[in-house]
Order: C-alpha cells, then sequence, then structure tokens
C-alpha cells in the first residue's frame, strides 16, 4: 500500500459522492421549478424549500470539488521520517493499539485499503494535533470528553 493508490481510492470515493449529490441537486431543482411546485396559497412553501435545498446541495457539491481538487494536488511521494503534513500517512499508537492515518483535505472519516486506513482532515480534533510532529512524539486531545494520548511511530 502507498500514497498513491490511497489517494486514487479517495478519488474514487469522493467522484462517487460527488456524482451522487449532482444528481440530487438536479432532481431538486426541477422539483423546485415544476408546476405542481408552483404555489397553491401564501402559505405553501414548498418551491422555497425546494429552493433552500438546493442551494445547500450547491454548496456542498463545490466543496466536494474543491476537495478532489485538493487531492488530486497530494504529494504523492513516500518520503520517511518527515514532519506531519497534509498528504502523510501517520501510523499512530494509542493503548498498545496501531493504526494508520492519511491527513487529506477532503474525506475525513473514510476508511481505505479495506478499513486498514483511515483519513483524517487538518482540521479535525486529531488532526489539528498530529500536524507538524514527528515520529516519536506524543499527542493528546480530549474527543467527547475523553481524553486520548496518540505515539506516532512513523511519518510517511
Amino acid at each position: 500500500m502507498n500514497k498513491a493508490s490511497l489517494r486514487a481510492e479517495l478519488l474514487a470515493r469522493l467522484g462517487a459522492d460527488l456524482e451522487t449529490l449532482e444528481r440530487a441537486h438536479r432532481a431538486t431543482c426541477e422539483a423546485a421549478t415544476h408546476e405542481e411546485a408552483k404555489p397553491e396559497n401564501d402559505k405553501d412553501t414548498r418551491a422555497l424549500e425546494q429552493s433552500y435545498l438546493a442551494r445547500g446541495q450547491a454548496a456542498r457539491i463545490e466543496e466536494l470539488r474543491a476537495g478532489v481538487a485538493g487531492v488530486k494536488a497530494l504529494p504523492s511521494r513516500d518520503v520517511e521520517d518527515e514532519r506531519v503534513m497534509l498528504g502523510a500517512l501517520v501510523t499512530v499508537e494509542e493503548d498498545g493499539r496501531e493504526s494508520m492515518l492519511l491527513l487529506a483535505p477532503a474525506g475525513g472519516g473514510a476508511h481505505l485499503a479495506e478499513n486498514t486506513v483511515q483519513v483524517l482532515t487538518p482540521p479535525s480534533p486529531l488532526g489539528r494535533a498530529l500536524l507538524g510532529k514527528l515520529a516519536g512524539d506524543e499527542v493528546q486531545i480530549v474527543v467527547a470528553g475523553k481524553a486520548r494520548t496518540l505515539r506516532v511511530l512513523r511519518v510517511a
């Protein structure tokens, strides 16, 4: 498993999400402008609600497109002993268990490579804590009121 294959898998997932959302957005836009959406009285807000939904979907589409562009721009080189930065594949240990994390601009929470790698984004609590760390460093975060301590084992 290398970063190039992880990036390709993440791009495929984000692309599928984008395609699904674009289809839903088209359907919402059609519903908002359909003859049946015209208000029957001053209390009928179907068309207005559809237009709000379409606006939210359009914003999410732009977010996903930016995420796809960001993932495409990730460096694909495999370099050991670097600081944790965007595009890093980080192996951490917590309570005796190792896990692998990919720091990416989008797709946070996704599991790649048959659930062996989890995607983190920089704004996430763990992503923020890991940025700039080196192998051997420890990070402490609090998630849902619970303190967690992780040790960085490898950065690639």
